[in-house]
């Protein structure tokens, strides 16, 4: 997908709510909301079966033609406005996007209490998966990445979780030894590949144990080659997702407990009216940016 020309960005967002339908009951004006960033048909199969993410007419927010939600106003369905506790900040509420994600690969991957868990990616979706797997009872728990920073920031977040920098001239099995060498041998049950990279897929193909499961989270190529036989003759199953469905309201239920705390992985904030400086922070790798958050709070 080629944006061709002017286009509004952004799909992770929290409002205060200005107007509402007279039909609307839930919210009212002043309320604080998340928005979670679709239109669907409400009427295709995957909308009539509760998996709204694969609406077969779905309009999401940023996603071209689509105008995203880095503006001042909007107008939204109420059904996908989510009202936030008194105890959760605007940070927090946007927020609520990445995590949905990472519980939708949480729900579907089926990670238990006491699952060894390696997390492949240690970008926004990979620390928040990993925090995840942490408040579900993973251990080991292991995070991968090319990026010695990010590894560094993922262990000031999670004290107990196991690092591998991952080099580009090491193979799929050169990546599963050295996850194996942190564990102490321990196979892991579940890979959750947060980069969509087709190195990264191979190594956590390999990694996993006879009978694991590799969840893919990450967005890549058109195309990738996969280690067939490696998946075949080890009953690997090799999943992926799409978005979201019927997140958000345990994500909130989440955050607002202090289950899962993201405070931290916001790294950077810039006005609105400063975007092109907040893009130029997130796109730097310099910057140790994790989450760069822009904000019209006035």
């Amino acid at each position: 997908m080629i944006v061709t020309d002017t286009h509004i960005l952004g799909h992770e967002s929290a409002a205060l709510v200005l107007a509402a339908h007279p039909s609307v009951t839930h919210l009212k004006p002043g309320d604080r909301i998340a928005i979670e960033p679709n239109l669907i048909c409400h009427a295709c199969e995957p909308c009539l079966t509760g998996r709204y993410n694969g609406c077969e007419s779905v309009q999401f927010l940023s996603t071209p033609p689509v105008p995203g939600l880095l503006r001042r106003y909007l107008k939204h369905p109420a059904a996908w406005c989510h009202k936030l506790p008194d105890n959760l900040t605007w940070e927090d509420g946007a927020m609520l996007e990445p995590l949905s994600v990472a519980l939708a690969g949480m729900d579907r991957a089926g990670v238990r209490l006491g699952d060894p868990v390696v997390v492949c990616g240690a970008g926004p979706i990979g620390l928040v998966t990993a925090l995840c797997c942490r408040a579900a009872g993973a251990a080991p728990l292991v995070i991968t990445d090319i990026d010695e920073g990010r590894l560094a920031f993922a262990k000031e977040l999670m004290p107990n979780i196991l690092t591998h920098k991952v080099e580009f001239s090491h193979s799929a099995d050169d990546f599963r030894e050295r996850v194996l060498a942190l564990t102490g041998g321990i196979e892991p049950a579940v890979a959750m590949e947060c980069t969509g990279v087709e190195s990264s897929i191979a190594g956590a193909i390999q990694a996993v144990k006879f009978g694991g499961k590799v969840f893919v989270i990450g967005v890549g190529k058109n195309e990738i080659k996969i280690p067939f036989m490696r998946l075949s003759t080890r009953e690997v199953d090799l999943q992926f997702q799409y978005r979201y469905a019927n997140m958000w309201p345990k994500a909130i239920r989440l955050l607002s407990n202090g289950v899962i705390d993201l405070k931290r992985l916001v790294t950077h904030r810039f006005d609105i009216t400063d975007a092109v400086e907040a893009f130029k922070t997130a796109a730097d790798p310099k910057t140790g940016a994790i989450k760069v958050q822009i904000q019209s709070l006035d």
